[in-house]
């Protein structure tokens, strides 16, 4: 683990914990946090502009393997310094699509198919459930010392709730990392306020073609990808709630009224 040395000054907004800030969503959250005052701490797996930018504008960023258990100690070790923790944000994703399922297996490849299966569904709930469950359970005292109500924001998906033919380990770990929200809602109340969010679409990736943003636009009613703001303001909406908890806010944009 590598970890950037800066100020440990607290800000009086509190410190924000955010999982998988490297890029896309992660990364603009934490720099508009960074703005609305609040001190970050981050984690990323590999270093980007947009890590030396956060650095260089004050947040500490720490190269964490949340797969790892010897990596998620060193990160949890890091973090012991600050006595209170203001909201901690499971940000860090990995899309990863299941196995072309074969007509029929032959004996000698069940075992390795087996195997294959196995690495797919046990990465998706690593990274998902399992990095949020242990980190959510090793910060709790800190979060508790927060002098206000603290948060403990997943971000899920869509699919969490209407599943997905071709990505179903993902789905089900989104699924699951919900089904957490719930459980820690129910403890932690109310100290902790402990939501969801769940988007579709936001943006897209620089490969896709016109052809695939064309039909994953007209999936939804509201026809576009908003971007990573629909995110932020949802962050910062349950930020400022004294009373949502136990919630999942969906950034679909009318999408589960065009399932058939």
């Amino acid at each position: 683990m590598q970890s950037s040395t800066v100020s440990q000054a607290s800000s009086d907004k509190g410190i924000i914990v955010i999982t998988g800030a490297g890029q896309r969503v992660g990364l603009y959250c934490a720099k508009a946090l960074l703005e609305h005052g609040y001190q970050l701490v981050v984690t990323y797996r590999k270093m980007t502009t947009g890590i030396r930018e956060m650095q260089q504008a004050g947040a500490q960023c720490i190269a964490t393997d949340l797969n790892d258990l010897t990596s998620m100690a060193a990160l949890i070790a890091a973090l012991a310094p600050y006595p209170a923790i203001r909201a901690l944000i499971h940000n860090a994703s990995s899309w990863q699509a299941d196995r072309p399922q074969a007509a029929t297996a032959q004996p000698q490849d069940i075992l390795s198919q087996l195997q294959q299966d196995a690495e797919v569904f046990d990465a998706m709930q690593h990274i998902h459930a399992r990095a949020a469950y242990l980190l959510n359970r090793a910060l709790l005292p800190q979060l508790l010392a927060s002098t206000e109500t603290a948060d403990i924001i997943h971000l899920t998906d869509f699919v969490a709730s209407v599943g997905s033919s071709k990505h179903q380990a993902y789905a089900a770990s989104k699924a699951a990392l919900e089904n957490l929200t719930l459980s820690l809602s129910r403890k932690l109340a109310p100290k902790v306020k402990v939501n969801s969010i769940a988007p579709a679409l936001l943006m897209f990736n620089e490969h896709d073609d016109a052809a695939y943003r064309e039909k994953a636009l007209k999936k939804s009613l509201m026809g576009i990808a908003p971007g990573p703001d629909e995110v932020l303001q949802s962050v910062l909406y349950l930020l400022n709630s004294r009373y949502i908890t136990g919630r999942c806010l969906a950034l679909d944009g009318g999408r589960h009224l065009q399932l058939p």
